[in-house]
């Protein structure tokens, strides 16, 4: 589940994406869900070249 509403296509496209942050998108687990809080564009690219798993830093939240 994602958090944002739209993509920027120029940061998807881009040759080098990360914008010299962080290389992993960040995904918040709260009661047993997944959001993708940053790092849209790296998901949708990891999707586009048909790759079925990406790396991610995860924040566990108890709730």
């Amino acid at each position: 589940m994602t958090t944002k509403r739209t993509l920027d296509l120029e940061a998807l496209l881009a040759e080098d994406s990360t914008f010299f942050g962080d290389l992993f998108p960040h995904v918040v687990q709260y009661q047993g869900t997944l959001y993708l809080e940053d790092g849209l564009h790296r998901a949708v690219r990891t999707a586009l070249h048909q790759r079925t798993a990406i790396h991610a830093r995860v924040l566990v939240i108890d709730g």
